[in-house]
């Protein structure tokens, strides 16, 4: 008795291709028929690709944003002793570079790792993507689809900006394809999200970059059905780009306050959210009231976390968690240099149309799909 051998299965995650960014462009309809919007989770890369891969929410993998608080785990705490230099040397960009060096290298945190934090505060912080989670493993809460394919002993390709860019990997997937030793293939495709801050509603450099992934994954394909005819080609997201309008300088505002950072508060500025530790309650009271007022932005309240799957009791990633409206961006945050000035911003709330990631697929959805998190199941049905 023989088993038949499973179709080939391709998967193409490009980050930021957004359904609005589809709307208006015959982007591989012929090819790609079963076409849907995805809800991704609030949040950046960090907690979306992690939900894609395990079918679970961050609150469950523990994968949320990338520093999170933890004064007593923190790989950093022996530079609290370095608290008494100035900022010209401790907070230089030559000494973020030698943090950074020293966390790749040494401290175990992984080859991704950027030191987006003053090393003035990274004694209180820890980083979240210390594995790398395109490998079995890699993410800490839950099982994900390279531990199933790993487990059931399938022969798999992964290919992600860790190793290259897109046109290599998509050589390289073409090679491997050829070969024919594997059945399963995944490729992470990022270069796009850099276009999407800077062309946002469209241009030159977006069209051609949009036609330039259309003929390659055409020809990709194209080969895939050489080698297998019932090969299947599934193209994703992990979340969409809205179309900056607005700017607020969040920190000039909390800092107007006048409460001391690091002794009685600590904060973490991203592109459209800041979460908030607090030391003492007058500045709990204080900044709360502050976020609260207001008008283009909002703090999350417990229920909202919960609905939203980000909820953690022991606030790791946040006592206090402020979330822009869509189209504002903070004017300045840790994560960004002086000269970021995008057109273009993830990171706000699923319910914002141009939030939502895509699903497009040769062949109809082995499952309903609504939400990135679904796209964990569909994988694990191609496996089968």
């Amino acid at each position: 008795m023989t088993t038949e051998k499973r179709p080939l299965q391709i998967f193409v995650l490009i980050d930021a291709l957004g359904w609005e960014v589809l709307k208006g462009r015959g982007f591989l309809e012929d090819l790609l028929t079963y076409r849907r919007p995805l809800r991704t989770v609030l949040g950046f890369s960090s907690g979306a690709i992690p939900t894609m891969l395990t079918g679970r929410a961050p609150s469950e993998t523990g994968h949320w944003n990338l520093y999170y608080y933890d004064p007593k785990g923190s790989p950093f705490r022996w530079l609290k002793y370095f608290r008494f230099l100035p900022d010209r040397f401790l907070d230089s960009r030559v000494s973020r570079k030698i943090v950074k060096e020293l966390g790749r290298r040494f401290l175990g945190m992984g080859p991704l790792f950027e030191c987006c934090v003053s090393p003035r505060w990274l004694p209180d912080f820890n980083w979240i993507e210390k594995k790398n989670i395109y490998a079995a493993g890699g993410i800490s809460g839950a099982p994900s689809i390279f531990d199933d394919l790993t487990a059931l002993d399938i022969p798999h390709r992964v290919y992600t900006y860790h190793e290259a860019g897109d046109e290599e990997i998509l050589r390289a997937a073409r090679f491997d394809i050829e070969v024919g030793e594997a059945g399963f293939f995944f490729l992470y495709l990022s270069e796009l999200d850099a276009v999407l801050h800077f062309h946002p509603s469209g241009g030159e450099e977006l069209e051609s970059r949009m036609a330039w992934y259309e003929r390659e994954l055409r020809r990709l394909f194209g080969l895939a059905k050489q080698v297998d005819p019932r090969a299947t080609l599934t193209v994703l997201s992990d979340h969409g780009m809205a179309p900056v309008t607005e700017r607020f300088d969040l920190v000039q505002e909390v800092e107007n306050l006048g409460f001391r950072f690091g002794k009685v508060y600590l904060a973490i500025y991203d592109s459209t959210m800041a979460r908030f530790w607090f030391f003492s309650d007058a500045a709990r009271e204080a900044i709360c009231g502050c976020l609260g007022k207001l008008t283009c932005a909002r703090v999350l309240d417990d229920d909202e976390l919960k609905k939203l799957g980000i909820f953690f009791p022991d606030r790791r990633y946040g006592e206090a968690i402020v979330l822009l409206n869509p189209g504002w961006l903070i004017a300045r945050s840790d994560f960004n240099g002086a000269g970021w000035n995008p057109q273009g911003m993830h990171g706000y709330h699923p319910d914002d149309p141009f939030s939502d990631a895509i699903y497009l697929s040769n062949h109809v959805s082995p499952v309903a799909v609504h939400g990135i998190a679904d796209v964990y199941e569909c994988m694990q049905k191609a496996m089968k």
